[in-house]
């Protein structure tokens, strides 16, 4: 039987530094016979959880998110999965507001509310791929512990769970057409030319890893 894995875009940029790691993270797991699909979340109209509790009827199927939107059967095909590799480039020092809507429907529809238990009883391992324009070193002091609340959360997937950062990414092509003095164009092409092929490399890695069930 062949593994699956589920990739998930969650950043608005379609051929940027978020969706360049996912793509070389789908070849991998594809380089181990894993069926893959491809999303990109912006491409699909839902919100967070509207706390309908319609996942919390009694004699309600479980794991399921009933709101009728695009996120639900998305949400479905996660838990059948193997293996999930979702990626965001962090705003404002978060996640993207579709990152954070996702991981609150796929949460609470697993969530019991008699004992707060899991309900979900299968294993899908996760791979979270953070890209972002500040350096490593202040991902380290910054972003690291919200790093680790994001992977938190996907723990009601029952699998293991690895986040990589990619970090001092390359943010537009032409930094003289924008307002962006703040940056040092040099460095950030510097970067995007030795370090993020290493990047890539890692999110190929990731991607065989995950997709051949070697978590």
């Amino acid at each position: 039987m062949h593994m699956k894995t589920i990739l998930l875009n969650g950043s608005p940029r379609k051929n940027w530094n978020t969706a360049l790691m996912l793509q070389q993270a789908q070849k991998g797991a594809e380089s181990v016979g894993a069926q893959t699909e491809y999303i990109d979340l912006f491409d699909l109209s839902y919100t967070g959880c509207r706390s309908c509790l319609a996942c919390k009827r009694k004699g309600a199927e479980r794991c399921k998110c009933f709101w009728r939107d695009d996120l639900s059967p998305v949400i479905d095909r996660i838990f059948a999965a193997d293996a999930l590799i979702i990626g965001s480039p962090i705003y404002l020092g978060d996640i993207t507001s579709q990152v954070r809507g996702l991981i609150e429907r796929l949460h609470f529809c697993a969530l019991s509310y008699d004992d707060y238990a899991n309900y979900f009883t299968g294993r899908v391992d996760v791979g979270v791929i953070l890209t972002m324009n500040a350096p490593k070193a202040y991902y380290n002091l910054a972003y690291k512990k919200k790093a680790r609340e994001i992977a938190q959360s996907f723990k009601t997937l029952n699998g293991d769970v690895e986040v990589y950062a990619c970090c001092d990414t390359l943010q537009v092509n032409d930094y003289s057409k924008f307002s962006m003095a703040g940056f040092s164009e040099a460095h950030k092409k510097e970067m995007r030319e030795k370090q993020f092929p290493r990047d890539l490399a890692y999110a190929f890695d990731m991607g065989a890893r995950l997709g051949g069930g070697e978590a």
